[in-house]
């Protein structure tokens, strides 16, 4: 029987830290400088009562069956054997009033001079 694993991605996004659960992550082919982030997984409602945190995280993607998230707004990926409680958390510090400051990925090297 083969090992189900799960991703735990955690990224910044408006001054929030967001961590959801995914099948399948994967560097942007598709898109350069960017992760791809499949199957998100949310928690199932089995029981009665609604973690209103969740609930908030998966109204904003619901119906997304696949995003990619900017290279530098990722924290880090995990992959877990058991899926967690998907949450948005205030950034800590006073980072929440500044924004990064756009890098290039990679730079052209200098033209030669004659």
């Amino acid at each position: 029987m083969a090992i189900s694993h799960i991703f735990r991605i955690m990224f910044v996004n408006q001054g929030k830290v967001y961590e959801i659960y995914a099948r399948r992550v994967s560097h942007g082919s598709e898109l350069f400088g960017f992760v791809e982030v499949e199957d998100i997984v949310f928690g199932e409602r089995a029981t009665v009562v609604v973690d209103p945190a969740e609930e908030r995280i998966k109204s904003e993607f619901e119906g997304v069956k696949r995003t990619y998230l900017p290279m530098h707004s990722v924290l880090r990926i995990d992959q877990v054997k058991k899926q967690g409680v998907s949450k948005i958390t205030a950034l800590e510090g006073g980072a929440a009033n500044v924004s990064q400051f756009p890098v290039p990925l990679f730079s052209a090297p200098p033209p030669d001079k004659k």
